[in-house]
């Protein structure tokens, strides 16, 4: 079994739902939190697929990455001046171990400087190993598949591939 397969085996989606999780970000200078924080992260739900699956599940998410990552400009300009209390920021990527596998976390944004996130991982981790939620974490932006501003009332921006996964697996 290839890691790929593997990975989709094993990945937990990132995804929707009008219920949010737990995770808190804080209102940002460029620097660290204050304490105006929200706890909101949307839930992950796992899913898993065979290796043609896999292959038809990541073409299908290149274009939400993509508008994720020509959209993600403006969202990071509005986090660097400050988000509105309890909004958070967060951002999608993928963790890497030691055995070649991968998971796709969220990552509570503290920082974003000189091309490099700094952040908390606020998903738990199920299948890799090496990294628990709550662990700090840093990444350069070019890793970023997703972003994410949840607000205190429930609702988000953002979170494009996350979207399109809630409705590929209604499908």
């Amino acid at each position: 079994m290839s890691n790929f397969t593997r990975f989709m085996l094993l990945m937990v989606v990132i995804s929707v739902s009008s219920a949010l999780g737990h995770a808190q970000s804080g209102r940002n200078q460029n620097t660290s939190s204050n304490s105006n924080t929200s706890s909101t992260t949307p839930p992950d739900q796992p899913f898993s697929a065979d290796a043609d699956e896999t292959k038809k599940i990541e073409e299908a998410i290149k274009p939400y990455i993509e508008k994720a990552r020509k959209t993600y400009p403006e969202a990071k300009k509005r986090f660097l001046a400050g988000l509105p209390p309890q909004h958070s920021f967060l951002i999608t990527t993928r963790l890497h171990d030691s055995q070649g596998r991968f998971e796709q976390v969220f990552i509570r944004v503290r920082e974003i400087k000189d091309g490099s996130i700094k952040g908390v991982i606020a998903s738990e981790i199920e299948f890799i190993s090496g990294y628990k939620e709550g662990d700090s974490y840093s990444f350069p932006e070019s890793e970023l598949i997703d972003w994410t501003i949840t607000k205190p009332d429930g609702t988000e921006e953002g979170n494009f591939v996350g979207k399109f996964l809630d409705e590929y697996q209604k499908q």
